[in-house]
């Protein structure tokens, strides 16, 4: 099949085409990368490409409890440990930074941290934090034109760190679920009205400048981006007048940049998103034209398989990742999988991460 074949990731060699998908564990305590995290993802390097849990650019950026860092010296090492345990086992392991701007608690920042966003629209909802229990979203300052740049620094300097020092092969940026860079994209959360708000194109230019710094400093293949068209996650609006305008345009000048991948996220089915009102992900592949990655309730190789049949490249898988360290043995032999603890996902020790027992030893093989 040819999802089990090898792939050309802009010079990355990908042992299979198959994703796992970044999912937020909530294990590093005091945000640092930790060696139970180093098992986790070791025991899941079987996957041709390994994209991280969001990890925050910055103080500003922790949104939920425990999730982990990329700011500080410790982090960084911390990362250094995780990424060279999946290098030894021929993994490949893209970092996804991800700033959650105004989809936070107070309690979840450290002193120094401010809750930031497009605008100052406060999402609805709640967030959990270990002190409290559930806390409405805090209500986000305005970023000043001073603080974007700061933003986009700190994007930077995360992504410089992981690659040159903790020797990631990439970085991924979270522009999907309603995270600080989908909450420049989107009408809902962005009612700015100088040149970062308003028509799709100033919605488009705080991602697309980050996205160019990042790349002016580590490299255009080592940069991929995460985007979540129709999506509603985190209190965004899902459908809007120039959206396939916005996504073709992003499309167009992120092809023009020349970055590794585009990731789209597909929760229509696992998560009960909206349906897509059009083709947007055919849009976005033909307009890219690069490698593009997609997915969505893959549980079988033959669904996997699917995502390549319809054009696009490579196939993310996510939840059975988590119970079944095994997984791409377990599809090419098709055993039953293992199903998740979905109430330990985010707890904080080794219990529903990586007790899962393994009925496959031995490393990727494809007989």
């Amino acid at each position: 099949m040819k999802i089990l074949e090898t792939y050309n990731l802009n010079g990355i060699h990908l042992k299979n085409r198959i994703v796992m998908a970044p999912m937020t564990r909530s294990r590093a305590l005091n945000n640092i990368p930790n060696d139970l995290m180093k098992t986790y993802y070791a025991q899941r390097s079987d996957a041709g490409l390994i994209i991280s849990e969001g990890t925050s650019p910055s103080v500003n950026g922790l949104g939920y409890p425990r999730i982990p860092g990329a700011f500080t010296p410790i982090q960084i090492e911390g990362w250094k440990q995780i990424i060279s345990e999946v290098h030894q086992n021929d993994g490949k392991f893209f970092v996804q930074l991800m700033h959650c701007g105004r989809i936070t608690a107070k309690e979840n920042l450290p002193k120094a941290g401010v809750t930031l966003s497009a605008s100052a629209v406060r999402a609805d909802g709640e967030m959990y934090t270990d002190t409290k229990g559930l806390q409405p979203h805090e209500t986000p300052q305005e970023m000043s034109l001073i603080d974007i740049v700061v933003a986009q620094r700190e994007f930077v300097n995360a992504s410089k760190q992981l690659i040159f020092e903790a020797g990631a092969d990439g970085v991924e940026l979270h522009a999907a679920n309603g995270y600080l860079l989908d909450q420049f994209l989107n009408p809902k959360s962005n009612i700015r009205e100088d040149i970062y708000g308003g028509n799709f194109e100033n919605r488009a230019r705080f991602v697309l400048e980050t996205v160019k710094k990042v790349v002016a400093v580590v490299g255009a293949n080592k940069v991929g981006i995460r985007v979540s068209p129709y999506g509603e996650m985190n209190d965004l609006q899902s459908d809007y007048k120039d959206i396939v305008e916005l996504y073709t345009y992003l499309a167009l000048e992120l092809k023009k940049i020349g970055i590794s991948y585009i990731h789209i996220v597909d929760h229509r089915r696992s998560m009960g998103a909206p349906e897509f009102k059009t083709e947007i992900r055919k849009t976005i592949k033909g307009t890219f034209t690069g490698t593009v990655i997609t997915g969505g309730d893959i549980d079988s190789l033959e669904k996997a398989e699917n995502v390549l049949t319809d054009g696009f490249d490579l196939a993310y898988i996510g939840r059975p990742f988590i119970s079944n360290a095994d997984l791409i043995q377990k599809l090419i032999h098709k055993d039953p999988l293992t199903p998740p603890k979905q109430d330990l996902f985010y707890s904080a020790g080794a219990e529903g991460y990586t007790d899962y027992e393994p009925k496959y030893k031995s490393h990727y093989e494809t007989s």
